[in-house]
């Protein structure tokens, strides 16, 4: 007995030290900022904010997407964002997650109160979501466009649940302060509906809404049948300028939902056009071209695309983008052709992950 107690101690001691030796993980080019609200009853929030790759260049603007409970979401839309990035599927863009400072703050009860729109009896801390809106347009979006290198015309909005019901209370309240919103789970039921209030109240002043909106749900959420209401309503309404994308997901539930629903969210309302251009504008482009060592790659016409062929085999199909510039699908490979002053193609850009070159057309 004293040999197994013996053995005992001494592993736990072994564990004891092992986990004293342990570090936290740090996530590269991410830093905390924190920023107190005059609009917000003195309330502190902490940013956790990425940096995309090629932030360096001063001469670079790049879209924010901000991220509600980034307690919780920063980390996942971080990791979303590379993967989505390296795929070619979204631009870089700096990540803001927004959560609550101070001393130990209460995300549960801190997000009822700032995400949700009105008050209710059963809960009493609700109803801020207008003071939670206006820090975001006259604190927050000054604060981060003064310390870094911004798009200030490229803002994207994201959460879920009751993040999820702010998304939407911001897209009919404060429409322009951002052009694409992603959200999942929202809280539609929230105060009898009221979502749909604030939705009429915009539609009777405003046939227009510019933005693009992503929204899913998990298939086995018992919020199914409002979620398909909320769609259907958005749809009838026939918005100029509005673009929806909308899924359930299936075998998944409330919070599972994010992973997927945030990454389809993204690649929705930054999915880049596929045109159709005649074949006689695509024969300007086809001939080879070499690059700088020397390496020749032919650029080939298929009936309405173009085909890139490498040297020794191997291809890739060439989607339009604008009349000069194609993209390979779920691939970070980009073309973008140049012309001389007669309108002459004297060349392209080939833009992959591991970087950029040029190639001058021979012939």
């Amino acid at each position: 007995m004293k040999k197994i107690i013996s053995t005992i101690l001494s592993l736990a001691l072994f564990w004891m030290q092992a986990g004293a030796q342990l570090q936290s993980v740090t996530i590269p080019n991410t830093q905390v900022q924190t920023i107190t609200s005059s609009i917000v009853a003195e309330q502190e929030y902490q940013l956790f904010i990425s940096l995309p790759a090629g932030y360096q260049d001063a001469t670079k603007k790049f879209p924010v997407l901000y991220v509600l409970d980034g307690q919780w979401d920063f980390t996942l839309a971080y990791s979303i964002f590379g993967e989505q990035y390296f795929d070619g599927f979204i631009p870089g863009i700096i990540v803001v997650g927004i959560t609550w400072g101070g001393k130990n703050p209460n995300p549960d009860s801190l997000r009822t109160r700032d995400f949700t729109p009105t008050n209710v009896k059963y809960t009493p801390q609700s109803g801020g979501a207008p003071k939670f809106l206006s820090f975001i347009k006259n604190e927050l979006v000054p604060f981060i466009d003064s310390k870094y290198h911004t798009a200030k015309d490229e803002r994207i909005l994201m959460g879920s649940s009751l993040g999820g019901l702010f998304t939407l209370y911001a897209l009919f309240n404060e429409t322009k302060l951002f052009n694409r919103y992603v959200l999942t789970s929202p809280a539609a039921g929230w105060d009898n509906e009221v979502i749909y209030t604030y939705e009429k109240n915009y539609f009777e002043k405003n046939k227009q809404l510019p933005a693009k909106l992503s929204m899913a749900i998990g298939g086995l959420e018992p919020g199914v049948n409002d979620f398909n209401k909320l769609v259907a309503h958005l749809q009838s309404r026939n918005y100029e300028g509005f673009q929806m994308d909308t899924r359930i997901l299936e075998n998944t539930g409330h919070s599972g939902g994010k992973a997927e629903g945030y990454t389809r969210g993204l690649q929705a309302v930054f999915a880049k056009p596929s045109l159709t251009i005649t074949p006689e504008t695509l024969k300007q482009y086809a001939g080879t071209y070499t690059t700088a060592s020397g390496n020749k790659i032919e650029i080939a016409v298929a009936t309405d695309h173009l085909i890139l062929k490498f040297p020794g085999g191997g291809s890739r199909t060439l989607n339009t983008e604008t009349e000069t510039n194609f993209y390979v699908s779920g691939e970070f490979f980009f073309v973008d052709f140049k012309k001389d002053e007669k309108g002459g193609i004297t060349g392209f850009w080939l833009k992959q992950f591991s970087g950029e070159q040029f190639l001058k057309k021979i012939n």
